[in-house]
């Protein structure tokens, strides 16, 4: 199955059309903005988590490394 490419950095990830602005911020792994933060978000944008993902599996996730309040 042929993929296409991905469109240009300058281009946001479709998730930041689903997400507030609040939300969004850069992909971890090429700068692209993205729904970053909040439920439902991922550092990575879709175009960099599909390598992971064949990598890892579908089910790879991410854990926060902040720490939580008591």
């Amino acid at each position: 199955m042929p993929t296409t490419p991905p469109p240009p950095i300058s281009e946001p990830d479709p998730s930041t059309l689903y997400c507030s602005g609040s939300h969004v911020g850069s992909c971890a792994g090429c700068q692209r903005r993205t729904h970053r933060y909040g439920d439902g978000g991922l550092p990575l944008c879709q175009w960099c988590l599909a390598p992971v993902q064949v990598g890892w599996g579908s089910a790879v996730h991410f854990t926060s490394t902040r720490t939580q309040p008591r």
